[in-house]
């Protein structure tokens, strides 16, 4: 029998799926970015999947701050049912005025976990959002 096979690796724990119950804020974190650079429209098979587009309401400002923060406050409850909890604010750089930041915490979903996780974001050139 072949020791390369998903079985074996499963038995092994060595599998993907082991290392997602190990580490799951890696997994969450790859998510998050995934869903916050994703439009909403671009999944064919999943329309309203992602956040707003960043450049179709930059012309409202400073009512798209709000408008993002909701965009992406929405998309994670919805898209990334490991969490729970979430809040998403708005965090102004003195020193970079014109950066569109923001701060996600939200707890683990999962029974008998208190951990609170915090990300990072800011909307980079092309409405890219960096994730860390």
């Amino acid at each position: 029998m072949s020791t390369r096979g998903l079985l074996s690796r499963l038995e092994k724990g060595g599998g993907h799926l082991s290392s997602q119950r190990e580490h799951p804020t890696e997994s969450i974190t790859a998510h998050l970015r995934v869903l916050l650079n994703t439009r909403k429209g671009e999944s064919v098979s999943s329309p309203a999947y992602g956040i707003l587009d960043f450049n179709d309401v930059v012309h409202a400002f400073p009512s798209a701050i709000q408008k993002m923060q909701s965009s992406i406050r929405m998309a994670i409850q919805e898209y990334e049912p490991r969490l729970k909890n979430v809040t998403v604010v708005h965090t102004p750089d003195v020193g970079e005025p014109s950066a569109l930041k923001f701060e996600i915490t939200a707890q683990l979903a999962q029974k008998g976990s208190q951990g609170l996780l915090r990300f990072r974001t800011r909307v980079g050139a092309g409405g890219q959002i960096d994730l860390w």
